[in-house]
C-alpha cells in the first residue's frame, strides 16, 4: 500500500468520527461507560470475525503481550480520561483541551525516524486548532480554575491519544488485526468501570439500539482499524492536521440533521480548518 493510499484510508477514520456526536445523541440516556462497552464489543467482534475469515489468528498469537497492553491503554485510557474530564470540568473547555491531540501528533511526529517537521505542518495544525476551538468552545464562558483537575485530565487525554498514534508508527510490523484485541480488552475494562461507577440504562428503543450499533460499526469500530493503517503507513503529519476536520464535519452533520444551528462561527471554522489542511498538504508535497 502506498503512503498516499494509507493516508486516505486513515482519513476515513476522521470522516467516521464526524458521525460520533450524532450517533451518541441517538443513544441517550445510556451512560458513557456502558455505551463504551457496547460499542467496543461490536468493534472488537467485527475485527475478530474479519481476522478469522482471513486466517490471521496465528498472527495474533505471535504478537508481544506488551503490544496488547500498549494498545489497550491507548484506547481505554483515552476514553476513560475523556469521560472523567467531562465530569470534572465544563464540557466545552475540557473537549477543547482534549482536542489538542492532532496538534500534538504533528509535533511529536517530528521526532520519528524518516519524518521531517516543516513550518507548514505547524502552521496548518495551528490553524486547524483555532478552527476546532471556535466549534468546541464557541459558547464557552472561559476557564474555571476550580475545574483545574478536569483540565489536567483532559490534557492527559490528549497526550494519551497523540502518544498512542505516534508510537503506533514504531509498531509498523504489528498487523492491524491486533486492534480487534485492543477493542475487546477495552470493552471488558469499560464494563468493569461501568459496574463500579454507573447505573445501568440500556438503549431504550429501536433508534437508540440502531445508533449504538452504528457507533460500534463505525466511529468506535472501523475507525480504529483504518486509523491504525493511516498512522503506520501514511503521512502522519497530514493526518494529524486533517483530524481537525472531525469537529467541523461533526457540527455540519448535526446542523444537517437539525440538532444544531448554523452560525458565523461555523463559517469561520470552515475557513480555518480547510486552510490549515491545504497548508499542511502543501508542506507534505514539498517534503
Amino acid at each position: 500500500m502506498s503512503r498516499t493510499t494509507a493516508t486516505l484510508v486513515g482519513f476515513v477514520a476522521v470522516l467516521l468520527w464526524a458521525l460520533l456526536a450524532l450517533f451518541t445523541v441517538g443513544t441517550a440516556p445510556t451512560p458513557p461507560l456502558l455505551l463504551n462497552t457496547i460499542c467496543f464489543t461490536i468493534g472488537g467482534t467485527i475485527g475478530l470475525i474479519w481476522t478469522a475469515r482471513t486466517g490471521g489468528f496465528g498472527q495474533l498469537l505471535r504478537i508481544r503481550w506488551t503490544v496488547y497492553v500498549f494498545g489497550t491503554l491507548g484506547l481505554f485510557g483515552y476514553h476513560a480520561l475523556y469521560f472523567t474530564a467531562l465530569r470534572l470540568a465544563p464540557p466545552a473547555q475540557a473537549g477543547l483541551i482534549a482536542y489538542l491531540w492532532p496538534l500534538l501528533i504533528v509535533i511529536f511526529s517530528g521526532f520519528l525516524p524518516g519524518e521531517t517537521l516543516r513550518r507548514g505542518h505547524l502552521i496548518g495544525a495551528f490553524c486547524g486548532f483555532l478552527g476546532a476551538a471556535l466549534i468546541i468552545g464557541g459558547g464557552g464562558s472561559g476557564f474555571d480554575l476550580a475545574a483545574l483537575p478536569g483540565y489536567l485530565i483532559a490534557l492527559a487525554c490528549a497526550l494519551t491519544w497523540s502518544g498512542y498514534s505516534v508510537f503506533s508508527r514504531r509498531l509498523g510490523d504489528v498487523p492491524t488485526a491486533s486492534v480487534a484485541v485492543f477493542c475487546v480488552a477495552t470493552a471488558i475494562l469499560s464494563g468493569v468501570m461501568h459496574l463500579a461507577l454507573e447505573e445501568t440504562v440500556w438503549p431504550r428503543n429501536t433508534l437508540a439500539w440502531a445508533s449504538a450499533l452504528a457507533l460500534g460499526a463505525g466511529p468506535v469500530g472501523l475507525a480504529f482499524y483504518v486509523w491504525d493503517i493511516g498512522v503506520k503507513r501514511g503521512d502522519i503529519q497530514l493526518l494529524g492536521t486533517a483530524s481537525y476536520a472531525a469537529p467541523l464535519l461533526s457540527t455540519l452533520v448535526l446542523v444537517g440533521f437539525g440538532v444544531a444551528e448554523p452560525s458565523w462561527l461555523l463559517a469561520a471554522a470552515t475557513v480555518l480548518v480547510t486552510g490549515g489542511a491545504i497548508i499542511a498538504a502543501r508542506a507534505s508535497l514539498t517534503s
